[in-house]
């Protein structure tokens, strides 16, 4: 019954880093303040005098082609033709967005209230978002990769921010045919920490606030900077691993990925630097036993909340020194009220903050009043 409904409401449906350039001319309707993109590498941005140009060019790995988003004003029409590209009328009133690392984003901006879904509402940790779900101004739909198209069509958004790990896009594809937008989020492909962070921009010129985007990232930027200038001239640079066992294998950020990026950047030895992958290594126990026994510190080691929990999980974590010496950390003891983890929520958005957690932890003498913001040591 749900199917038809669903295909009835359908058919109704279908009836580092460069200078800013100059500013252009503004627009009669609406102002699409001119963007420039500094570190992520999947974005690009193109200024015209009547329309905004988008393309997301990593939207997923292995994308075989890059998307383009046609952001023009309110009241005008679509400047051209196309069969590929998808146009948004802009600026937005009403949101959907489908993943919590949205949420930091939309608030720092002032644009909470524009948020009128999400799946898996008791993911998000922010109090200020919170409270709007607990008022009713924020339902829940569902999963992030099979929304509840019943639910979305009566809230009726204007846009939809959506993401893909595997470039499965069924169920926004259903919900594009009913003349809603899907814009897909690339953020999470980023190598480097600042890449991710400057996605703000991405979110910010759908709401005409690309002003206030470009002041926010600066400060950002500016924050990261200052933290690893802090670092270039230590004495000591203690060795580093991370993640944890889950069934038979241990997964390790690889030696480009943007964990890694971190630790090179607080000045740490990351043992599993020389390896090239982007995302994550899987490797088993013994592996990391041999390489990471003797290591200074083991910084993010799963969900485990206290040495105790951790030896549950696998009782051969005592043989690393890092847990005989109590240097472990996780970022898993912040959650939000309703179970939320803060460390994905806001950690991609400040970049800076998780920086200066890991010099802290790396390099106490550097920041003497600084109190970790994310990562905790396990008791």
């Amino acid at each position: 019954m749900r199917t038809y409904y669903i295909l009835f409401l359908l058919s109704i449906c279908c009836i580092t880093c460069k200078n800013t350039p100059k500013e252009s001319k503004p627009l009669t309707v609406m102002y699409l303040a001119p963007q420039h993109i500094e570190c992520a590498s999947g974005l690009k941005i193109r200024n015209n005098e009547t329309y905004k140009e988008i393309k997301v060019t990593t939207p997923w790995p292995n994308a075989k082609q890059e998307l383009t988003y046609i952001l023009h004003p309110k009241g005008t029409p679509k400047p051209f033709k196309s069969s590929t590209a998808i146009f948004v009328e802009v600026p937005i009133e009403r949101v959907v967005v489908t993943s919590t690392t949205d949420i930091p984003i939309l608030e720092y901006m002032d644009l909470e209230e524009k948020l009128v879904g999400f799946p898996h509402t008791d993911y998000i940790s922010s109090e200020k978002t919170r409270a709007l779900i607990t008022n009713g101004k924020i339902k829940e739909l569902g999963k992030e990769y099979n929304l509840n198209t019943e639910v979305v069509l009566e809230l009726a958004p204007e846009l939809i921010i959506g993401f893909s790990a595997t470039g499965n896009t069924k169920s926004y594809d259903l919900i594009q045919k009913t003349g809603i937008p899907v814009v897909m989020n690339g953020a999470w492909m980023e190598e480097h920490p600042l890449g991710r962070a400057e996605w703000i921009k991405f979110i910010a010129a759908f709401f005409g606030k690309e002003d206030k985007a470009e002041e926010i990232f600066q400060n950002i930027k500016k924050d990261y900077n200052d933290a690893l200038a802090l670092v270039q001239n230590v004495n000591h640079t203690p060795s580093v691993f991370s993640g944890s066992m889950f069934k038979d294998v241990w997964h390790v950020p690889g030696g480009n990925s943007y964990i890694a990026q971190f630790f090179k950047d607080a000045n740490t030895h990351y043992l599993w630097s020389d390896t090239k992958e982007k995302g994550s290594l899987a490797v088993n126990f013994e592996s990391v036993l041999e390489k990471a026994q003797k290591a200074d510190l083991w910084i993010e080691s799963g969900t485990a909340k206290s040495l105790n929990e951790l030896i549950q999980k696998n009782h051969r974590y005592t043989l690393f020194d890092a847990f005989k010496n109590k240097t472990v950390y996780s970022s898993s003891l912040k959650v939000g009220a309703t179970g939320g983890m803060i460390y994905f929520e806001l950690g991609p958005m400040r970049p800076d903050l998780i920086l200066k957690d890991i010099i802290k932890i790396a390099h106490p003498e550097t920041l003497t009043n600084y109190e970790p913001y994310f990562f905790e040591k396990l008791n």
